[in-house]
């Protein structure tokens, strides 16, 4: 366990993702999604962290383990053709985790979600957080869309609000 994460993370902490991710930003972030949703027939949640803290700071939980509990906890995998996609940010380690269902990460594999992901965190380190976010909500919906699209009407299966935990 590092005492520079410990210390980002208890210093940072969760006003800096609602500074960051302001109730406009997040209204952005939205429609970004549900504009992206209506070119595939997959799910898309964008979930942001501003730090860990108690038991999972103190286990030095990575981000990629804590964005598999957010998926879960969200019930992302509860989609009836298994592609929910978890694009989640932790702030204090501007670290972002592409956590997807089994019928679309078969399809995009490690490397193309980490594609994406790093340029997200490329965009989150020169400080473009909204820019950043919807990019990479387009980058995922246009993965879905090769594998997913959409076929008729189909329902809106998870919230398109983003979540700042």
């Amino acid at each position: 366990m590092s005492i520079g994460r410990i210390t980002r993370h208890l210093f940072q902490h969760h006003w800096r993702a609602k500074q960051v991710f302001t109730p406009a930003v997040l209204d952005r972030i939205e429609q970004a999604i549900k504009r992206c949703e209506a070119t595939h027939a997959g799910q898309v949640r964008f979930v942001v962290e501003g730090a860990l803290d108690g038991a999972a700071l103190f286990r030095d939980q990575p981000a990629r383990a804590r964005a598999l509990d957010v998926f879960s906890h969200l019930r992302i995998w509860d989609t009836a053709h298994n592609n929910g996609v978890l694009i989640y940010l932790l702030l204090a380690d501007r670290d972002v985790e592409i956590i997807a269902d089994r019928g679309i990460d078969a399809d995009v594999g490690a490397e193309g979600w980490e594609k994406i992901c790093r340029a997200m965190e490329a965009e989150f380190r020169s400080g473009q957080f909204e820019r950043g976010a919807i990019g990479g909500i387009e980058a995922v919906s246009r993965e879905l869309a090769k594998h997913f699209p959409p076929r008729g009407p189909h329902p809106n299966e998870l919230p398109d609000r983003p979540v700042v935990m």
